[in-house]
């Protein structure tokens, strides 16, 4: 059977970047939708406030600790296969989730949704990658992929706000059920299954990896209940093992779940570092700006989720045209611009307290985010499956959500950790708004930090790739 890349008619490939956007917006979509619900969530179901974390943690933990294995079975078994038991995953445990009674029921099925969308996301980005032919098709591919991220966010917030105010939290994740369906119905129609590769599971990397995640993000957010005693340390060791021991399987395993050889290329490995870091600003920044806008400024959901309108609202249009900019000021303008805004934004909204003005303090660096986001995280994507063979795009594409959901999960528990420090006597609003600015400070910090890795990787990378097919040009022309 030819690999999917060979045989996409121009109209399949419509059909199924549809397929794609959709289903990354589903995935997206269930993070955001769930943040504007939190305090009801938080009332109705019993969570403790550093519990709360969870119902975004039990999600992105086993989404990243298992979107290497979830790549990997998209290359041995076939990526349309793999799409639809990762949606089907995914479906039903949405439902379950909409139909929670209880904190642990709730959590339990989270994670399964987790594991759904770790199928699910490699599978999409590997099939983008094998669909479009690398160069400008495949860059206004990635471009419209990352903008379903901020269309997603957008929708997300706002509806999630209005479902949570006027309905009940729950109707987000039960709407998941028709789109779904429909979308597993279209993935049997339009994408054709790819080439299947003979391989075996690296199951000792997948659990190892997992474990030492979980464990890192659980140490963090108890040292935030119950400070930094012998448990919490003892859970950070563990995670310290355990990510050693994934490290030492993977240089040995004869058919890892992530291939060490994707790090020899600089510009990928600080792709993947930079998205981490990046990610885990702007998931505290999620997180923390939805606890500030309710807990302190006093809004109710539904306004809570029309307030995130100025972070998203640029994200779209400004993602839209990184190609264009790409193309007159070059890549590494574009991202050293978006970074720069990000440091900007973030220490600005780290000012903001009780009675602050939303703004002047909350509104007005909320668009700096969404330009941000939207000239940053497409770049970020390319350059961690650039120059990637398709045997290896399965793991690379795992390998970038890796890096997403490790700033999801373990970011989002060390800003909760930092964000406790210092906050004892204090309750109310003035807890909140103290360590939603303790947050936003650390998130500053981490963007600096990603800007000084893209100085030191992948900006120096792009520049000597420039300057190689510039030398090869001439010698073309003159054969």
């Amino acid at each position: 059977m030819p690999d999917a890349n060979t045989a996409t008619s121009p109209s399949n490939k419509t059909a199924i970047l549809a397929i794609i956007l959709i289903s990354y917006v589903m995935i997206v979509l269930d993070i955001s939708v769930v943040l504007t619900g939190l305090p009801k969530i938080h009332n109705e179901l019993g969570f403790t406030d550093a519990g709360l974390a969870w119902v975004q943690s039990a999600y992105t933990l086993t989404f990243g600790g298992f979107l290497l294995l979830g790549a990997r079975a998209g290359d041995i078994l076939g990526r349309r296969r793999m799409f639809v038991v990762g949606m089907t995953i995914f479906t039903v445990a949405s439902v379950a989730v909409g139909a929670s009674q209880s904190s642990t029921w709730m959590l339990s099925w989270r994670a399964i949704q987790g594991l759904g969308s770790a199928i699910l996301a490699p599978t999409t980005l590997a099939l983008l990658q094998t669909t479009f032919d690398e160069g400008e098709e495949r860059v206004r591919a990635v471009s419209l992929y990352s903008a379903a991220a901020g269309v997603s966010a957008t929708v997300g917030l706002v509806v999630g706000g209005l479902i949570a105010d006027w309905l009940s939290w729950r109707v987000g994740f039960l709407i998941n059920l028709p789109i779904g369906i429909a979308t597993v119905a279209a993935a049997r129609i339009y994408i054709h299954e790819t080439k299947k590769r003979p391989g075996t599971f690296d199951l000792f990397g997948a659990v190892t990896s997992t474990l030492g995640m979980a464990a890192f993000v659980y140490g963090f957010i108890r040292s935030a209940q119950s400070g930094w005693d012998i448990i919490t340390l003892t859970t950070l060791a563990f995670a310290v093992i355990m990510l050693g021991a994934f490290v030492l399987i993977e240089r040995r395993a004869r058919q890892p779940i992530l291939p060490l050889r994707l790090f020899a290329d600089i510009e990928r490995s600080g792709a993947y570092g930079a998205r981490a870091l990046y990610i885990s600003a702007m998931v505290g920044f999620f997180f923390f700006t939805t606890l500030y806008l309710q807990q302190v400024a006093g809004l109710r959901p539904a306004l809570a989720g029309l307030a995130f309108v100025p972070a998203t609202m640029l994200h779209v249009p400004v993602a839209m045209i990184v190609p264009r900019l790409i193309r007159r000021f070059g890549r590494n303008a574009v991202l050293i611009a978006g970074m720069l805004i990000g440091i900007v934004a973030m220490a600005w909204l780290s000012r903001a307290g009780v009675g602050s003005n939303y703004w002047t303090a909350v509104a007005l660096p909320m668009v700096l985010i969404g330009i941000s986001q939207g000239l940053t995280l497409s770049p970020l994507t390319s350059s961690g499956v650039v120059r990637v063979d398709h045997a290896d795009a399965g793991a690379a594409s795992g390998a970038v959500n890796v890096a997403h959901q490790i700033g999801s999960s373990v970011g989002l528990g060390v800003l909760i950790a930092i964000a406790a420090i210092g906050s004892n006597g204090l309750n109310g609003a003035d807890l909140t708004a103290y360590r939603v600015s303790h947050a936003f400070d650390a998130g500053t910090v981490m963007l600096i930090a990603t800007l000084v890795i893209l100085l030191l990787t992948i900006i120096p990378a792009a520049r000597r790739q420039s300057k190689s097919q510039e030398e090869v040009a001439p010698t073309e022309c003159a054969a």
